[in-house]
């Protein structure tokens, strides 16, 4: 039997990030020198893939994860467990700011190495209030965790007192023979 995790929130992304991903991808074609007779295909194909790889986007917050989907011709998706959750971080560069987007970038403990984000969230509406139920839903994870720890860590003390006391019965009735 499955014990799936129920979906708390579903992130809307807002429609402008197409249009950041179109404008995002003619300033690559600008700034190579070989891409600049390309940029009017580029203004042609582009919004035809950008407009399928934002129908594919998705980001769910689970009770006990993260999970994005994303991707048209290469599709990725990415579950990250709420408990191994460090920060959450905005970035926001002029154009994002001029569409009024945000990039939530997602960063656990085992990525500090690598110096980059596990995952990056562009164009969510109300990012903030994303973070703070991704947080708040992190909190209520790791203080289950704890407490339940917290009771393991008491049964074992039980049992091993209990170990003791059968041990200094043997100890004694070891001594009486």
């Amino acid at each position: 039997m499955s014990n799936k995790p129920t979906i708390l929130k579903t992130a809307e992304f807002n429609p402008k990030l197409k249009t950041y991903l179109n404008l995002y991808g003619a300033f690559i074609f600008l700034i190579s020198f070989i891409g600049i007779p390309l940029l009017p295909f580029w203004f042609i194909i582009a919004p035809f893939f950008i407009h399928k790889y934002y129908e594919r986007l998705e980001c769910d917050l689970t009770t006990r994860s993260l999970r994005f989907k994303k991707g048209f011709l290469v599709q990725v998706e990415k579950t990250i467990p709420l408990d191994k959750i460090q920060d959450l971080t905005f970035k926001e560069g002029p154009l994002l700011k001029g569409l009024g987007l945000s990039i939530l970038k997602i960063e656990t403990a085992g990525n500090a190495a690598n110096a980059g984000a596990d995952m990056s969230l562009i164009g969510i509406v109300d990012p903030h209030e994303f973070r703070k139920m991704v947080f708040d839903q992190r909190d209520k994870v790791t203080d289950n965790t704890s407490s339940s720890s917290a009771d393991s860590s008491e049964s074992i003390v039980e049992v091993l007192q209990d170990i003791r006391d059968s041990l200094k019965s043997i100890e004694t009735k070891m001594k009486e023979r």
